[in-house]
């Protein structure tokens, strides 16, 4: 039998745009750091979740999931074209292939609430690529039916599933969440999280 949809969260990239000390990822947000979010809200979607790493975020994804949930990748060096986006959802969706499907959701979109990755979830029942969208704006996450496993493990380099989106039909899933279209880049941009994190009625 096979199982639910799979989350690969993406935490394996550089983000070589947020110029810290500290990678963007593990910047604290709320009671938890930008990451911790994230994962928190891919849990609360009851579904199954993996997260895809490199050595420095390590122990930060080992303190949000089980150890067997972890994804550990080579890092990444500057310019390679064998390692990106896609050589990670390719390591995630090969880490649960019995899975009936793939949703995925980089690591820094801390603002996605489970209720939208849920209703991109039931949508692969019947479309082979559905993704979240907010005001007809494409979002994340991207979900990917179980048909499609062997196009996922075969990606690599840092356009990740974009030939993949273009090859099938694909389906918008409306849902009342801006944070679907919220990703952490740059300071600016953890600091318009952060606001949106301490606003009452704020996705958490």
């Amino acid at each position: 039998m096979n199982l639910p949809p799979v989350i690969v969260v993406l935490a394996a990239g550089r983000g070589s745009r947020f110029d810290a000390m500290r990678h963007k990822l593990a910047q604290p947000l709320g009671t938890s750091t930008v990451l911790g979010q994230t994962v928190g809200h891919a849990i609360a979607s009851g579904l199954p979740v993996v997260v895809v790493t490199t050595e420095p975020l390590m122990a930060e994804a080992a303190s949000l999931v089980a150890g067997r949930d972890v994804v550990l990748l080579p890092g990444l060096q500057r310019g390679s074209a064998a390692l990106g986006m896609g050589y990670s959802i390719a390591a995630g969706v090969a880490a649960r292939p019995n899975a009936s499907g793939w949703l995925v959701l980089p690591g820094d979109m801390p603002l996605v609430r489970p209720a939208s990755i849920r209703a991109v979830a039931a949508s692969l029942a019947s479309h082979p690529v559905v993704f979240a969208q907010h005001l007809g704006r494409r979002g994340h996450p991207v979900g990917f039916s179980a048909e499609l496993f062997s196009d996922l493990v075969q990606l690599s380099g840092d356009e990740g599933a974009r030939r993949v989106v273009a090859r099938y039909p694909s389906h918008g899933v409306e849902v009342g969440d801006p944070g679907v279209l919220v990703d952490v880049d740059t300071p600016s941009d953890l600091a318009a999280v952060r606001d949106r994190v301490t606003t009452p009625g704020a996705p958490r």
